[in-house]
């Protein structure tokens, strides 16, 4: 029964790991989606981890000048009719938000795909307004 549960190593701060372990427990958050964002001139590239999830569960929305990625996960039906008691339990369920600034992105240009746990968001850059030279006449 044991020889199931990962290894852990004990340190100095497995008391402090074991105590918020059991504060949270009963929360249901998925942790944050690790994300890169890289740079290709002309536009941004987004890349957002989101493994487990069904396109379906991912709303990408634009709030103002925010763009809002949102996600959440539920226990399926036949997860919640399992009977035994869980040893350990590391999958959670539940819903996150992580939002980004659009300054200088075309908004109307975005393009999003999702494919192998990976949601990717193209964001164009909007053209450069180039400062005008311009004489104030003295009065």
């Amino acid at each position: 029964m044991f020889g199931i549960t990962p290894f852990e190593r004990n340190d100095l701060w497995h008391p402090f790991r074991e105590l918020e372990n059991e504060l949270f427990k009963g929360f249901g958050t998925i942790s944050h989606c690790r994300t890169d964002i890289r740079d290709e001139g002309t536009q941004y590239v987004l890349e957002c981890e989101m493994p487990g999830f069904d396109k379906n569960d991912i709303q990408i929305d634009i709030h103002g000048n925010t763009l809002m990625i949102c996600a959440s996960r539920r226990a399926s039906d036949s997860e919640q009719n399992r009977s035994g008691e869980y040893i350990r339990r590391e999958r959670s369920f539940g819903s996150y938000c992580r939002s980004f600034d659009l300054t200088g992105i075309d908004e109307n240009a975005i393009h999003a795909a999702y494919q192998n746990g990976i949601l990717t968001l193209t964001l164009p850059k909007t053209e450069q307004q180039q400062p005008t030279a311009k004489r104030i006449a003295i009065e």
